[in-house]
Order: structure tokens, then sequence, then C-alpha cells
């Protein structure tokens, strides 16, 4: 989550105000009649609750800013068309509000299409996840979810994937003295062999001019199938510098290709 994270869209979240009850019911009432500061004051009140919703749509600090954004306009939206003589509380009819704004955000601007079924059903895991993290010692596991929604924990984890941002190829997972692993540098072809290579790629002139080191941490990684964490463990230096020698030797292959 992004508990640690101070600033959203410029907004210090440490230093967010709160309003009573009384003082809300009045700024609605001064809104309705034109007042824009105290519309201002009202939104600048009301952002805690933005920023408590938020929290359970992401799991990412990247995705932070847009959600409080989006969650924002949910809000204005719900000063502006909330009616004081309802007898209701303005944050009963702001909460769906600016959870709809955010539902819509996320399903127009996901890559990945998801049904709204599969969707709503991530959505109350994360939520019951969150509500069982307060009673339990221990972090919810899927299973503990299930059992309080009633659902099976093949579906409470399809649902929770098939909400998950996808992830890059080259998003960087490791970082060693300016020299970053990525997420492509993790993954190994199980099908790949040499005979495919020979076939397609017309390396043998060029691998005679690579080091030993060079020359067998590229047979290792394309011919024999494994990853880099691997090939590190074998012959005992870093992973980081697997990746840095690996990027340096196919530079030259292709070099003198």
């Amino acid at each position: 989550m992004f508990y640690n994270k101070v600033e959203l869209c410029g907004v210090n979240t440490s230093k967010l105000k709160t309003l009573t009850d009384e003082e809300k019911t009045e700024l609605l009432r001064l809104t309705k009649r034109g007042d824009k500061r105290a519309r201002e004051e009202l939104i600048a009140g009301n952002l805690r609750l933005v920023l408590s919703i938020i929290q359970r749509f992401t799991t990412k600090t990247g995705e932070a800013d847009d959600l409080f954004q989006v969650g924002c306009i949910g809000l204005i939206k719900a000063i502006d068309n909330f009616d004081v003589d309802i007898g209701v509380k303005f944050s009963t009819y702001a909460v769906p509000m600016i959870i709809g704004e955010i539902r819509r955000y996320l399903r127009d601007n996901n890559m990945l299409r998801v049904s709204r079924g599969t969707r709503d059903l991530a959505y109350r895991a994360l939520s019951e996840r969150e509500a069982l993290a307060s009673k339990m010692v221990t972090e919810p596991s899927v299973r503990d979810i299930a059992l309080s929604l009633g659902e099976t924990e093949k579906a409470i984890s399809e649902a929770l994937e098939a909400i998950m941002a996808p992830v890059s190829l080259y998003d960087p997972v490791y970082g060693e003295n300016g020299d970053s692993l990525y997420v492509m540098d993790q993954i190994c072809d199980e099908e790949a062999s040499v005979d495919s290579w020979l076939e397609n790629i017309a390396i043998n002139e060029a691998m005679k001019k690579l080091t030993d080191r060079e020359r067998a941490i590229i047979r290792m990684r394309f011919y024999r199938g494994k990853t880099q964490m691997e090939i590190a463990a074998e012959i005992g230096i870093s992973q980081a510098q697997v990746s840095r020698i690996e990027k340096s030797a196919l530079e030259r292959i292709r070099k003198e290709m």
C-alpha cells in the first residue's frame, strides 16, 4: 500500500483537515447558495475520506496519485448533488459516489478487460481483507477471505489476479551499483535449444571472440535455459554481474554479426 506516501497530487496527506457533521452541513448549505469558498473548504475537509477509500483499490504506490484525483472527482460530484434535507449523513452519500467513480476509471483504463462480476468480487475481497486484517494478528489468507465471503478460494484468487495490472518485461526488479535487473532477465525459455539458435542466428564465429566467462554465461543462459540467478549461484558471482556480462556479450555478438 502507500501508507507512508505523504504527498499525493501535491497534497500533504499528513495534514488533511477534518470537519464535524455540523460543519459539513453548514458548508453544504452555503455551497448550495453558490458560496465557492465554502465549496472549496468542503472539498478540502473530505480529502481524508477519499484517501481512506482509494486504499481499498490499489497495492502500488504509482497508482495512488491517479486514484486520488479520480476519487476527488467523485467527491465533487457528491458535493454538487447532495441534498442536505434528505436526512442522510454526507459520508453515507459520498462513499458510493467516490467508489463508483474509481471503479469506472479502473474499468475503462485497464489494459485487460475483466467482467463486472469478477471485478466486483475482487473489490469485495480487497475490502474484506482490509476488514479481517484489523481483527487478525497475521495477514489474512485467500482461504480466510473466501470463508468470510462464502466464496471458493479459486474464485477469490482468480478475481484478485484478474484486476492486477500487467507487468512489463522491462520493469526493473533489482538494482546494484547502477546495474538494473529486469523482469525479462528472470525468464527462461524452456523450449529453447542449441539447434533452434544455430538454425536462426549464425553466431558460431561471434561466440569465439567472447571471453571464457562470457561464453559460459551465454551458453548456460540460452542453450541450457538457465535463469540468471541459477547461473550466479553456479559460477559464484552476483546476479547483477551476470546480467551485466550477458548484456555486454550479446552486444559484442551483434556487432560481430
